[in-house]
C-alpha cells in the first residue's frame, strides 16, 4: 500500500485488498492495476481521479463485478465478489448497484420516460408505478419536460442526465459513475453534482465517482488518484 488510503474500517462497504489486473497483449502482459488496497465506507462519497489510461474505469468495473481482478480480492459487505456465479453477480448488480457509464446505453425506440422506467420494470415493479417513479426521477435531474421525447432527440447532456436518473431509480446502495458530468456544460454539471450529493445526504447512497472534473471531485468526502495503475491518497 502506497499511503494510508483507508477511512476507518467500521462501516466499510467495500474492501479492496491488494487487487491487481493484468491482460495479455500483442507485446506481452500488460499491467492495468497493481496492488490496489483501499476501503469505501458505507454512505461515503469517493472520487477517483487520474489521467486517461491510468486504470480508473477498470477499477470501477472490478467494484461492479463487470470484471475480475487477477490478484487480490474485492469484498462487498465482507463477501468476495469473485466467488459469485454469473447469475449471482447479475442479481447483485440489479439489487445493490447503479451504474452510470460514459456511453448512455439508452434505447432509441423508447421515450426518455420509458428508458428510465425500465430499471424498475426489470426489477418487477408494475408499469404504472415504474412510470411514476421515472417521472419523479427525471424531475429531480431537471428533465421532466423531456420525459415524452424520444431519446434520439436529446442532447448529449440530456442523455447523461436521463442515464443518471435511470441508474438511481431503485435507490441502490452504491452508485458507480464513470465521468457523470463529462458531457455537460458547467451549469448542468453543477446541477447533476448537487443531485448526486442530495441522493447521498437524503438516502445514504454511497457514491464512487471516476472523474476529470476537479470541482466534482472536490465536493466528495475523499479523493484518491490512480497513477499508472497504483493508487495514492
Amino acid at each position: 500500500m502506497n499511503s494510508p488510503l483507508d477511512p476507518p474500517a467500521a462501516g466499510a462497504l467495500y474492501a479492496v485488498e491488494h487487487a491487481g489486473k493484468k491482460v495479455s497483449g500483442p507485446s506481452g502482459e500488460l499491467v492495468i492495476l497493481r496492488d490496489v488496497d483501499f476501503t469505501v465506507a458505507r454512505g461515503e462519497m469517493l472520487a477517483i481521479v487520474g489521467a486517461s489510461g491510468s486504470g480508473k474505469s477498470t477499477l470501477l468495473h472490478l467494484l461492479g463485478t463487470l470484471d475480475r481482478a487477477t490478484s487480490g480480492r474485492v469484498l462487498f459487505e465482507g463477501r468476495d465478489l469473485a466467488a459469485l456465479t454469473p447469475d449471482e453477480a447479475a442479481a447483485f448488480r440489479s439489487r445493490e448497484l447503479g451504474f452510470v457509464f460514459q456511453f448512455h446505453h439508452l434505447l432509441p425506440e423508447f421515450t426518455t420516460l420509458e428508458n428510465v422506467a425500465m430499471q424498475a420494470i426489470i426489477a418487477g415493479v408494475g408499469r404504472k408505478q415504474a412510470l411514476e417513479m421515472a417521472a419523479d426521477a427525471l424531475e429531480r435531474f431537471g428533465m421532466g419536460h423531456r420525459s415524452g421525447h424520444s431519446v434520439a432527440t436529446l442532447s448529449g447532456g440530456e442523455r447523461q442526465r436521463a442515464a443518471i436518473a435511470r441508474a438511481t431509480l431503485m435507490s441502490p446502495k452504491v452508485l458507480l459513475a464513470d465521468e457523470p458530468t463529462g458531457n455537460l456544460d458547467e451549469a448542468t454539471g453543477e446541477r447533476v453534482a448537487e443531485a448526486l450529493e442530495e441522493l447521498n445526504r437524503k438516502q445514504g447512497m454511497t457514491l464512487v465517482v471516476v472523474t476529470h472534473n476537479s470541482e466534482l471531485a472536490a465536493g466528495m468526502d475523499r479523493c484518491l488518484e490512480l497513477r499508472d495503475g497504483e493508487l495514492y491518497a
